[in-house]
């Protein structure tokens, strides 16, 4: 199920969303005020664990762990601490100091690249451990696998993609209480994806413009043979005055998707 609420509800600031260096187009005042608004959370029960995308990108898996993914626009809600914060790369919607601290507790370990270093400094965790794609580590019962995430056709300029191959951007497979959860972070439908394993639950970016669109995610699926699909990178932003990741993309991921979708 989704539920929509007003961006004003959580406290953000145009202060702190214009900060993007990434998305300085994206976050103002008309985005604040106007386009086709809206915040969805998703929220999914997959054996002994529980899924719930918070908004874009932000995704809090719970079993005898407590994992998030890219926390972003988390309000002011309490919510667990947890014991692992993956942060798949630098932009400020992803890697957001402040949105971490809302979360961490004094056993916390954040996994991150080596481009978050800058910004998690004082971040307060227990350890933050840098990873490069090709990674495998363990914590605390947590097995993790740590994949290539960029763009193929998605440029900021001619020949400039808006997540270069190089940079070591990342998403993460997880393994938790014997369910594999992939989060992709931001990423194009990359040959890479075919070297994925036994994945439960894929978390996908759907909105096009920075990743791939709902019909590049589709074919992600087909590839990735998850159980199941959950869409991320949607249902919150827009661009250049238009609504991305909407309702309707939703819906139609879920339509293409050649294994059930979950929101």
């Amino acid at each position: 199920s989704f539920n929509k609420a007003r961006c004003p509800v959580l406290g953000l600031s145009n202060s702190g969303l214009e900060s993007s260096p990434f998305l300085p187009s994206v976050y103002n005042d008309e985005y604040l005020v106007g386009c086709e608004l809206f915040l969805i959370n998703f929220y999914m029960q997959y054996k002994d664990i529980t899924i719930e995308k918070i908004n874009h990108a932000a995704v809090v898996v719970k079993g005898s762990k407590v994992a998030y993914f890219d926390p972003f626009m988390l309000g002011d809600k309490a919510w667990d601490k947890a014991d692992i914060v993956f942060v798949s790369h630098e932009h400020f919607d992803h890697c957001n100091v402040e949105e971490i601290k809302k979360i961490v507790g004094s056993e916390t370990v954040v996994v991150a690249i080596p481009m978050c270093a800058e910004a998690l400094k004082g971040v307060g965790a227990k350890e933050v451990r840098f990873v490069k794609p090709g990674d495998v580590l363990e914590i605390g019962g947590i097995k993790v696998e740590v994949v290539p995430a960029y763009n193929i056709d998605k440029f900021r300029e001619p020949g400039v993609p808006f997540h270069p191959k190089q940079d070591g951007k990342v998403g993460f497979v997880m393994e938790m209480d014997g369910v594999r959860v992939y989060h992709a972070g931001d990423t194009d439908n990359i040959p890479e994806m075919a070297n994925l394993k036994n994945i439960d639950v894929a978390l996908l970016p759907i909105s096009g413009i920075f990743v791939m669109t709902v019909e590049e995610a589709a074919e992600a699926v087909k590839v990735i043979k998850p159980k199941v699909a959950m869409p991320i990178h949607c249902g919150d932003f827009a661009f250049q005055g238009n609504s991305i990741g909407t309702a309707a993309d939703i819906e139609m991921f879920k339509k293409l998707s050649p294994v059930p979708v979950e929101f």
